[in-house]
């Protein structure tokens, strides 16, 4: 699985994404706001985006930590 979380600081969602990321064993991309991308350039990308963190996972735009997790989940079953 190829994982790229967009993130900012101080999010905790952030954060439990790259660790389930992690856990799974993805090859992960971890890119935070401000260092790594701007704000333009998000709104390229995730043209409706309004929260974080914002994921991709094979090539496809999946959502955020909740999408992410029931993604994972589901492979598991």
């Amino acid at each position: 699985m190829i994982v790229e979380i967009y993130s900012k600081q101080q999010c905790p969602f952030c954060v439990q994404a790259k660790a389930l990321a992690e856990r799974e064993g993805a090859d992960l991309t971890y890119k935070m706001l401000d260092e790594d991308f701007d704000r333009e350039e998000l709104m390229e990308t995730f043209p409706g985006a309004r929260t974080f963190p914002q994921i991709i996972v094979d090539g496809q735009k999946i959502g955020g930590f909740t999408e992410f997790k029931a993604l994972v989940d589901s492979r598991k079953s």
